[in-house]
């Protein structure tokens, strides 16, 4: 009888290694294999590999479980319950169920430590170090999968003919897709990993090949520009006033740019003693169509020596610039010591939060900041003034008020056309 159990339980750990090795190969991260590597441990490339292409293992150990489990059946209801039974019999009141009741007590015994010590226990410890679990047994799994492998190519080819009779033939490319690559996120966030800011750059990062140039750029109206024929007096003035480096020059009008002028060349020009005209310090600008992604326009601004490019539409018209800054502003938010256009927002707005919003807010930024499911005609817009215009359908006025999921919109502010300031509050029963 103490072989038996002896037996028993051998098998029991055996099929706890199949299991242990099975959940920690499915749920192990390969980044981390990969880590794990380079830092030399050992099994770490064998676990990759087999991570790599989990059919050299699945069957392997779906084979070895199987076994193991016929195995306890038949060794446990032959061998203990042949024990057992005479054990039974000397009650003379069960006398008569003995042999029933054995078997019983046998399926019952050993289900249950089957279910803890061989399945339970180690599937919890496989997922709380999935990667350094694989990295130790990927060695015996990997060693048993090339012993059982004419069994395992057969049953792989015999489960082959049931998928292609059931219509699922072909194997599904499972790529991590964005939207899994943002929850990922979101639950490192969660866990403390990432912290909030590190959260909020990285969505915004991951943001930028959807986001239009134009959804970034400074639209023409919010040009500090000077014309191409201002005299010196009228350039120095122009320099005195504005904080920035860089001066667009127009002929005309702001809506027919003809370069840039540098604050730096200017000076340089006044201390060598030479005249500061615009002409003389005129620069050629870059042009990028209104179509690239803000993403393509990080690429090109490398490549830009001015760090400024001016946007034109299909049509040829000017749009407005684009700058390093402007870039750099859409990664990481505001960086200008102006009051932030958005009230931030670490935890989701209380149920009576008033928001002081601008105008010119990135449309999907306040998307995200809101918790909106989704904006109406997404996409034809880039801003929070276009997405009041879209819910209004007209051009608004100071004081039109309209709620979309749950947030109420009031004008506060318009500067000609367009909106500059909005009140957004939690409304709980407002409907679009």
């Amino acid at each position: 009888m103490a072989l038996s159990i002896l037996v028993i339980f051998f098998l029991v750990l055996l099929n706890a290694v199949f299991a242990m090795g099975e959940l920690a190969l499915i749920s192990v991260r390969k980044p981390r294999l990969v880590m794990l590597q380079e830092q030399g441990v050992r099994g770490a490339e064998r676990a990759l590999r087999l991570a790599e292409d989990p059919q050299i293992f699945l069957p392997t150990v779906q084979v070895g479980m199987t076994l193991v489990s016929i195995l306890e059946g038949t060794f446990g209801g032959v061998q203990i319950e042949a024990h057992l039974t005479p054990m039974l019999e000397r009650i003379p009141a069960i006398k008569p169920i003995a042999p029933q009741l054995s078997m019983i007590v046998v399926v019952v015994l050993i289900t249950a430590i089957m279910l803890v010590l061989g399945e339970l226990v180690p599937k919890q410890l496989a997922l709380r170090e999935p990667e350094k679990v694989a990295a130790r047994l990927a060695a015996p799994l990997e060693v048993l999968a090339n012993a059982t492998r004419p069994v395992v190519w057969l049953l792989r080819q015999s489960s082959n003919v049931v998928l292609r009779l059931m219509g699922a033939a072909d194997a599904v490319n499972q790529t991590l897709t964005e939207e899994e690559l943002k929850a990922y996120i979101a639950e490192g966030a969660r866990l403390g990993v990432l912290e909030h800011e590190e959260r909020t750059m990285i969505e915004r990062l991951l943001r930028l090949a959807d986001r239009p140039v134009r959804a970034i750029m400074t639209p023409r109206n919010e040009l500090v520009w000077i014309d191409r024929h201002a005299g010196r007096e009228a350039l120095v003035q122009a320099l005195k006033q504005t904080t920035y480096a860089r001066l667009v020059v127009c002929e005309g009008g702001v809506d027919n740019p003809v370069g840039v002028v540098l604050a730096k060349d200017m000076l340089d020009r006044v201390l060598d003693g030479m005249p500061a005209s615009i002409e003389a310090g005129l620069r050629p600008m870059v042009v990028v169509p209104d179509s690239i992604s803000a993403l393509d326009m990080l690429e090109r601004m490398r490549s830009i020596p001015l760090g400024m490019a001016f946007v034109f539409d299909e049509y040829g018209a000017f749009e407005g610039i684009v700058t390093a800054s402007d870039l750099f502003d859409a990664i990481v938010g505001e960086t200008s010591h102006e009051p932030q256009k958005l009230t931030r927002l670490h935890t989701e707005p209380a149920p009576d939060a008033v928001l002081m919003l601008d105008g010119t807010e990135s449309a999907d930024e306040v998307k995200d900041r809101l918790a909106l499911k989704s904006l109406p005609e997404e996409g034809s817009y880039h801003t929070l003034g276009g997405l009041i215009l879209a819910l209004l359908r007209r051009v608004p006025a100071v004081g039109d008020k309209v709620a979309y999921e749950g947030w109420l919109f009031e004008v506060l502010e318009m500067e000609g056309r367009r909106v500059s300031r909005v009140r957004a509050s939690r409304q709980p029963l407002a409907e679009n």
